[in-house]
């Protein structure tokens, strides 16, 4: 296969940046690990450079342990940030990773394990940031649950209420705690998907979760533009994370993810951190309530 970590700033034929199908089944236990996945998903940690663009910013980012959460704690970092870093126990391992990172950069890593699922949670994460940065500058919600279900009669509401919790619920806790630590300037990133628009059978629950994402982005951002604050989200396509391989796609899928979108391949976690800094930073200040497709040519409507 390909180098996993090419030069994200040299013109290059996309379809051959990164790994493409087939890849190995490789089956976790939900929520996985990056450090299991064969080819390894690429975070950024040697290919993204950063540019100042952020410099003593106060984030918070959930799913700060792998994939695209990962991606954008790397960036925010080598842009000047200070990150609290959101992840669940079991993924310590990772975070690990993504701690040494931030600090490699000159940056503050503020880890706080624990599950977005639990509104208390969610208060003391924001409490949290407040105690140890002073304040809060970005709060980006990437954390999500996806768990395939092939037949509406398997899927149990113990797992619809998991999936709505983790990726609903949580961003409206976390969103009305930070709201009132934010200064005008101040941003927040939600992480939809392509599954908002065009949604896979296998994935009702989270589909549904990810169009009422979308739905809260476009009302809070009108909500609180008058106060100055941002709100946008990003929507990714297919991504090599430990979401896909840990049972947010059937093990028969993984051979081919992404060979159906024009680019021919999923994408790597480090081909979205830029958008999630540009997100971020005063570089985007006429933008708010907008969806940031991401998705290798399938496009948003």
């Amino acid at each position: 296969m390909p180098d996993q970590t090419p030069n994200q700033y040299a013109m290059q034929d996309p379809t051959k940046q990164y790994p493409q199908p087939k890849f190995d089944k490789q089956p976790q236990s939900a929520p996985g690990l990056a450090q299991e996945m064969d080819p390894k998903p690429d975070h950024g940690e040697t290919s993204y450079r950063g540019f100042g663009r952020l410099a003593g910013r106060r984030a918070i980012i959930t799913g700060a342990d792998s994939g695209i959460g990962r991606a954008a704690a790397i960036a925010f970092a080598r842009e000047g940030a200070d990150v609290v870093l959101s992840y669940l126990d079991s993924e310590q391992k990772d975070a690990d990773e993504v701690v040494a990172l931030v600090e490699k950069a000159g940056r503050r890593a503020f880890p706080m394990p624990g599950d977005i699922g639990d509104e208390a949670f969610c208060q003391r994460l924001v409490s949290h940031a407040q105690a140890r940065m002073g304040g809060l500058d970005i709060l980006v919600n990437v954390a999500g649950k996806q768990t395939a279900v092939e037949d509406i009669a398997d899927l149990t509401t113990e797992q619809i209420e998991a999936t709505y919790r983790t990726n609903v619920y949580a961003m409206m806790w976390l969103c009305r705690a930070a709201i009132p630590l934010m200064q005008p300037g101040a941003t927040i990133i939600n992480t939809t998907s392509i599954q908002a628009y065009q949604p896979a059978p296998m994935l009702l629950d989270y589909a549904g979760t990810k169009a009422a994402i979308v739905a809260f982005t476009h009302a809070l951002a009108k909500q609180v533009a008058a106060k100055g604050i941002r709100v946008n989200a990003v929507a990714p396509g297919p991504v090599w994370t430990p979401l896909q391989t840990s049972g947010g796609q059937p093990q028969s899928k993984i051979p081919d993810l992404g060979s159906s979108v024009p680019l021919g391949r999923p994408g790597q976690p480090a081909e979205l951190a830029p958008i999630y800094v540009l997100l971020a930073s005063q570089e985007s200040s006429f933008v708010t309530g907008e969806i940031y497709g991401v998705t290798g040519g399938n496009h948003l409507p």
